[in-house]
């Protein structure tokens, strides 16, 4: 069996008691690279010199002493809207096909004191825009429990990587669900943390308000692990709160005797497919019998979540790509007459069909003309959806639902009606509005052997109640690997 098949943390371990070395680790990673790539397409790149060097490097660290965490010599892909100096980082779009940058973003420098290795960047949905994977100008990434489905989005590339078992774990940025959906597509677990828990710095924005880092991974210890390492104040992010309750392995503890549950109404009425219902209840049916106390309850304004998010969202992106021009970086079209034309034709050709659909709508809800019926009734909702929230917190530790009204759909169904896509998120993107922690993690499997997933939200900063939850539920069952990670 691959040192892939282990979980981050006890790879970690092995490493740790020089039961397996640095290069081993690194080396079984890029070997699983080799052999399943080219049915998963997980990534845009991959850097296999560049992290056996770094192995080297590490393995004489953690010899001398000088590393001594969790993570240590453990293979990390990160996805590749986040900056890595000398790394190519493209977003997944032409417009940056050649964008090579001068820093790190923070999450990953972190990861990287903490001696984690860097084996390559994932694909994903062009600037996150998209939640299927699909959107992507270099490839197609597929889902490892079956290649004809997609691995959901924009993440899809980093939660296909650990599914497929060509990683340890992984980074995501989720703005609207993007950690937590294709989590539950790919059977990994996945958690957004509060906004502001973790640093923006190096991550390419598409909605500031909304974006957040975080951890992909196999099981919940993990992605604790990987979120304490990666969480914290930093003086270059202005979003980014000083907090001092980031110990978040000290919430994996199985007991969620007297946790309070509540279970929205709204969440479970039509749209949800049946099966993904009944696994999703059959999992809180498995938390009641430990003790914990649940309640159905009415959250409202859920039908107001996806053209809030939607209007919001397109306008921060169409505000935060305007930076994509042709000058500075990335793509320039070859033929052009004075700096309009070289501008309109450069964009024009570098970004997808996707990604100018939401600046148009994002320039449009933003125009003099439209910006109050628009833009500030999309505020003015988002403050409505925190109340709902904060009127639910009082009563209740956790919310659960769904991750996704669905498993994963086959390649191609979801481009053929975007409007049907951008339902898809419709029980994520509330949490991002709300700047609230989830996670998502596998609760079983459809007729048709595709996994689903349980979403657990939480407070404000209370990421350790979810993850208390989510860890004593994952003791209930056994962690299933995707038959790519067999082979």
């Amino acid at each position: 069996m691959s040192l892939m098949s282990e979980t981050a943390v006890g790879l970690g371990k092995k490493i740790k008691t020089k039961e397996v070395s640095v290069t081993e680790a690194v080396q079984a990673a890029l070997d699983a690279i080799k052999a399943k790539e080219e049915k998963v397409n997980s990534f845009v790149t991959v850097d296999g010199e560049g992290a056996l060097k770094r192995a080297e490097e590490v393995q004489k660290l953690i010899d001398s002493g000088s590393l001594t965490g969790l993570l240590a010599g453990v293979p990390v892909a990160i996805k590749d809207n986040m900056c890595t100096k000398g790394l190519l980082t493209t977003c997944s779009s032409k417009i940056l096909e050649n964008f090579v940058p001068t820093y790190t973003a923070e999450a990953v420098r972190r990861l990287e004191d903490a001696g984690a290795v860097v084996i390559g960047k994932t694909n994903m949905d062009e600037f996150a825009m998209g939640s299927t994977t699909e959107t992507s100008a270099y490839k197609v990434t597929k889902n490892p429990w079956n290649e004809a489905h997609v691995p959901g989005g924009s993440s899809g590339g980093s939660c296909a990587a650990v599914s497929a078992e060509e990683c340890s774990f992984a980074l995501g940025s989720d703005t609207g669900g993007s950690i937590r959906q294709p989590s539950s597509f790919c059977g990994v677990t996945g958690i957004k943390p509060t906004y502001g828990t973790v640093s923006r710095y190096g991550l390419i924005a598409y909605g500031s308000s909304l974006d957040q880092i975080g951890p992909v991974a196999k099981d919940v210890t993990d992605c604790a692990a990987v979120l304490e390492i990666i969480s914290g104040h930093d003086t270059k992010d202005a979003t980014s709160v000083a907090r001092n309750d980031t110990d978040f392995t000290a919430a994996l503890v199985d007991d969620v005797k007297g946790m309070k549950i509540g279970i929205p109404k709204d969440y479970f009425g039509e749209g949800l497919n049946i099966e993904v219902r009944d696994a999703v209840l059959s999992a809180v049916r498995k938390l009641e019998e430990k003790g914990a106390v649940v309640e159905e309850f009415d959250l409202g304004l859920v039908k107001y979540a996806i053209p809030a998010y939607y209007v919001i969202a397109c306008a921060e992106a169409s505000s935060n790509l305007a930076r994509f021009d042709g000058v500075k970086y990335g793509y320039r079209t070859k033929e052009y007459e004075g700096l309009h034309n070289m501008y309109k034709k450069s964009r024009s050709e570098g970004f997808g069909a996707e990604v100018k659909r939401r600046i148009m709508l994002g320039s449009f809800v933003l125009s003099s003309g439209y910006y109050d019926a628009y833009y500030l009734k999309a505020l003015r909702v988002k403050g409505l959806i925190k109340k709902a929230f904060d009127e639910a917190f009082a009563k209740y530790d956790v919310i659960i639902a769904p991750a996704a009204p669905t498993t994963a759909p086959k390649l191609g169904e979801s481009l053929q009606n975007p409007i049907q896509m951008y339902l898809g998120d419709i029980y994520t993107i509330s949490v991002n509005l709300a700047g609230l922690p989830g996670i998502s993690l596998p609760c079983g499997t459809d007729s048709t052997g595709l996994p689903i997933g349980i979403q657990m939200i939480g407070d404000c900063f209370k990421e350790k109640n979810i993850i208390r939850a989510a860890y004593s539920f994952e003791q209930t069952g056994k962690y299933e690997r995707s038959p790519l990670a067999k082979v």
